[in-house]
């Protein structure tokens, strides 16, 4: 009988060492956050794996499980500890070993395997560690399925059957790499910075770019999980900026920047400029709107209000949705509408046929950013930016609030601002347009200048974004309004960046 997890045990005790520990709050909305030592120790990894194995056999789904992780000094012990949690509930476990994230997606289709446990913390500081799991490709799970599996695991409620297995899937990345790479090279001639923050992405990105047919020029690709310079995250204005500079060193068409775990990417066009994920998503709808004249796309409720109002996708006849911040929801989305594509201001987007699987890849983004690129060769990055209509965005900015309470500050703030709207009253003086409470709350006014606040669904804070079509005084008037309204609650903290 194994050990019903406990929600805190002591490091450096017989009990830590002795009993599983994992903290409810560690189970998202849709993937699994934990700080490692602190939240939880080897034992609950392994209580992890015996409730995601339970929960798979009795979604009535084939009990065989792909499993990989990222480059960080410990997650190969979290792996393996989950591994033997998967097998003594009875999974056949196929492991590719260190991979980014979409490559384990990749190979629940290579491999021809219903399921996916990724070890991962993504972006997140050293410390933390997390899993990004599915049983239905190429989705993953969302919150039922994460209510189930954290309900499983902290009742200690197992069907320990055993009978699993383990085998290594070895030279996984060589198919991967042939997979993206096995296609005719790109015409133009461009010169791309690879930028990779020593995270993942740094043994794969740059080789495939460069099988393309790119001048490419590495940064950052050397692994080192100490992430000396800064963490690897596309939306960090650290890394954006340290890619601006290395355009502007080595005269580049364009820098891509990839998470830790490769999943997503950031953009910075050839004059230095960084151009926002979700500004990115317009010009790729636009380009893949050109090929597919009617095509459905899915945005994520922080991005742009440009996907509604840019006349040129309304040209095209392209149909955009807005919907839930969050890796798996879009994807989700994304297979329920079949739709060519979705977006998240994050830097997560996934393309359906004929351009990808459905799930995210930064490396699948960064070839798609190429080709649109190659379909113009008379166009610089800077000149496609340029005819997307300007607006003002801040970048995404998160406020200390903790897991406990995020989401009921976020229900406050939805509430008033709801009451607002009701009243009659003003937000960053003008009058209330629109409240969408997709997720969490977008507030809209009439000259179509927006703000955010959202429970973030993977760390102890609440997201703010704003935006304004008319002027940065505009974007920076609502800023301080939603800022306002947040800072009527005492419990939030202070910004990771700010405008």
């Amino acid at each position: 009988m194994f050990p019903k997890p406990l929600p805190e045990l002591f490091p450096n005790t017989f009990d830590y060492e002795s009993l599983p520990m994992v903290k409810p709050t560690g189970f998202r909305e849709y993937d699994a956050r934990w700080f490692f030592g602190k939240e939880l120790n080897l034992m609950g990894v392994q209580a992890v794996g015996m409730g995601l194995g339970t929960l798979i056999k009795r979604m009535g789904v084939k009990p065989e499980i792909v499993t990989a992780h990222d480059f960080r000094s410990y997650s190969s012990s979290i792996k393996m500890a989950l591994v033997t949690g998967l097998m003594a509930a009875g999974c056949k476990v196929h492991d590719i070993g260190l991979a980014m994230s979409p490559m384990a997606y990749f190979a629940q289709f290579e491999l021809d395997v219903p399921c996916v446990a990724m070890v991962t913390a993504s972006h997140n500081d050293n410390g933390w560690t997390g899993i990004k799991m599915g049983a239905q490709r190429p989705v993953t799970f969302g919150p039922d399925e994460m209510g189930q599996l954290r309900d499983l695991v902290l009742a200690g409620d197992f069907d320990l059957s055993g009978g699993g297995s383990y085998q290594f899937v070895p030279d996984f990345p060589a198919r991967y790499i042939a997979d993206l790479t096995n296609r005719p090279k790109i015409k133009r001639k461009l010169k791309v910075i690879a930028a990779c923050g020593n995270g993942t992405a740094g043994a794969f990105a740059p080789q495939i770019l460069e099988a393309l047919g790119c001048e490419v020029i590495p940064m950052d690709a050397e692994l080192d999980h100490t992430f000396p310079r800064y963490n690897p995250n596309p939306e960090d204005m650290k890394m954006l900026h340290a890619m601006a500079d290395a355009v502007k060193q080595h005269g580049a068409d364009v820098a891509l920047g990839f998470d830790g775990d490769g999943d997503r990417c950031g953009v910075v066009d050839n004059h230095g400029e960084e151009i926002f994920a979700d500004k990115i998503g317009v010009m790729l709808a636009r380009d893949l709107g050109r090929l597919n004249p009617g095509a459905q796309f899915v945005v994520d409720v922080k991005s742009t209000g440009l996907f509604s109002t840019d006349p040129e996708l309304q040209r095209l006849g392209v149909k955009t949705d807005y919907w839930k911040t969050g890796h798996s929801y879009i994807k989700r989305r994304v297979r329920d509408l079949n739709a060519l594509a979705g977006f998240e201001k994050s830097g997560h987007f996934f393309f359906n046929a004929p351009v990808g699987r459905g799930y995210d890849d930064g490396v699948v983004t960064a070839i798609a950013v190429i080709d649109m690129l190659d379909r113009n060769p008379d166009k610089s990055m800077a000149e496609l930016y340029a005819a997307v209509p300007k607006t003002w965005g801040t970048p995404t900015m998160a406020a200390k609030c903790a897991d406990e309470i995020k989401y009921g500050v976020s229900d406050k703030v939805t509430k008033r601002i709801e009451a607002m709207k009701a009243a009659g009253d003003k937000i960053a003086g003008q009058a209330i347009r629109d409240v969408i409470t997709v997720n969490g709350v977008r507030v809209v006014n009439e000259d179509g200048t927006w703000g955010l606040v959202r429970a973030s669904s993977n760390k102890p804070e609440l997201v703010v974004v704003c935006e304004s079509p008319v002027s940065e005084a505009r974007m920076r008037e609502m800023f301080k309004a939603i800022d306002g309204v947040l800072r009527e609650n005492p419990e939030v903290g202070a910004y990771n960046q700010t405008i």
